[in-house]
């Protein structure tokens, strides 16, 4: 089974990062990559640009709204994801705790719907 692994963080702590700080963080989540990757169950991952440089689409009576930036004040934004193979949610949830964003933000893991195929 999929599970998406949303990693959320504070944009603001991340911006008062250092230089050398934000280059560890990297190297950490290059290693962690690397592990699932090796382990099979990496499908897919990305970080993700600033929540200030978001826009939020909503269609109501037919006509589109957009919204820059963030559309609710949060202390945690999302950051970024991971999409992993699982045998089970167990599983799942000891590669999000793995997840270097674990120790100061927050993973939601999500399993990723199935829909019937019919023929």
């Amino acid at each position: 089974m999929q599970y998406l692994l949303l990693i959320y963080r504070s944009d603001a702590e991340y911006g008062r990062m250092s230089a050398d700080d934000r280059k560890a963080v990297t190297t950490e989540y290059g290693a962690y990559t690397q592990s699932i990757i090796q382990s099979g169950h990496f499908k897919a991952g990305d970080g993700l640009q600033p929540v200030s440089t978001a826009t939020t689409v909503r269609v109501r009576d037919g006509k589109t709204m957009t919204t820059d930036g963030p559309f609710a004040e949060t202390r945690e934004q999302l950051g970024g994801y991971y999409l992993v193979e699982a045998k089970d949610l167990d599983t799942a949830l000891g590669l999000a705790a793995r997840i270097p964003g674990a120790k100061t933000g927050s993973i939601e893991v999500r399993p990723v719907m199935i829909y019937d195929n019919p023929r």
